[in-house]
């Protein structure tokens, strides 16, 4: 069977939280609706962006069942299924593919600070448990283990693996990977602090893993188009730049305190943040609210927030 084959964008999702603290499943209907009529290729609910590490168990496994009921067939839906050891994530990445999951990305267990050999060994050894596709998310910053794309291509030979995410600033790494010509789909942070976008779509990237996508998922699905032709990298030039300012304020606090607090200001259902993690206000918010009217995000998606009409 070909493996599954994601290209364009792949938004980490926030979890929408109702004004009690419980997950708001109906701004999750909500949110994924957005996502597809945008045409954001994937989505990941329950990463970093998903607030995953502050999710209960039991949360983490409702999110699953009752957001899988609301796939439409129009946009994969993956999970993060990191667990805080092996035994863990096999048992988290079960579970969503019993219901009803398309994939999973995994991250190295935080806090552990394991080494390199290690982590390839728990990923190819979770990946032998279950016949979910499966990403890898390598960003050092969260967790620590950082793997070298020696390691990368090896685990990149199981054939449960479909997608890698690269979260360094290490273009070369995006290279070999991409050289090797495996069958995963490389996409990348779009952090422009990282400055992986360019060189990887430049390279052959597939598309990216953005966190951006949640307040302005057309253009990033625009940014996120590969290149298979030369029309294409002129119209990514003119979106990215365009979309910088963006960008810069997705990543102006550690994700996904900016998107979050912006998205609830625009009126899109958010909630708060969990503690203690809080949302920015005063002039970090209404640098984003002014991004959102110099690019007309408002109009194209329909806000009209008190917040946006006094920035």
């Amino acid at each position: 069977m070909a493996k599954m084959k994601i290209e364009g964008s792949f938004v980490a999702l926030i979890t929408p939280f109702n004004r009690d603290g419980s997950v708001d499943f109906e701004g999750f209907r909500t949110l994924l609706r957005f996502q597809e009529d945008a045409g954001t290729a994937a989505v990941l609910i329950m990463g970093s962006t998903g607030e995953v590490s502050m999710l209960s168990p039991e949360e983490r496994r409702r999110i699953i069942v009752e957001t899988a009921k609301m796939k439409s067939g129009r946009m994969k839906f993956f999970y993060g299924c990191t667990g805080n050891n092996t035994d863990a994530t096999i048992e988290y990445l079960k579970f969503a593919h019993a219901n009803g999951a398309d994939g999973a990305i995994l991250a190295a267990p935080a806090y552990i600070c394991a080494s390199e050999a290690d982590i390839e060994a728990y990923f190819l050894e979770v990946a032998d448990a279950t016949a979910l596709p499966l990403g890898i998310y390598n960003n050092p910053p969260r967790v620590k283990t950082d793997l070298h794309w020696d390691h990368l291509l090896r685990i990149f030979r199981h054939p449960n693996y479909v997608v890698h995410k690269e979260s360094t600033t290490r273009v070369g790494q995006v290279a070999q990977v991409l050289r090797a010509r495996t069958d995963v789909s490389v996409m990348c942070c779009d952090s422009p602090n990282l400055g992986l976008v360019v060189p990887t779509m430049s390279l052959g990237g597939h598309g990216t893993a953005n966190m951006t996508g949640n307040i302005a998922p057309a253009e990033l699905a625009l940014i996120s188009k590969p290149w298979l032709d030369a029309s294409v990298s002129v119209s990514f030039r003119t979106e990215y730049l365009r979309m910088l300012p963006m960008l810069h304020y997705s990543y102006s606090a550690i994700n996904p305190v900016a998107i979050k607090s912006l998205m609830q200001a625009v009126g899109l259902p958010a909630g708060d943040l969990r503690k203690p993690l809080k949302a920015i206000d005063g002039e970090a918010l209404a640098k984003g609210l002014r991004a959102v009217r110099e690019l007309e995000l408002d109009r194209r998606y329909g806000w009209s927030s008190a917040a946006l009409k006094a920035a």
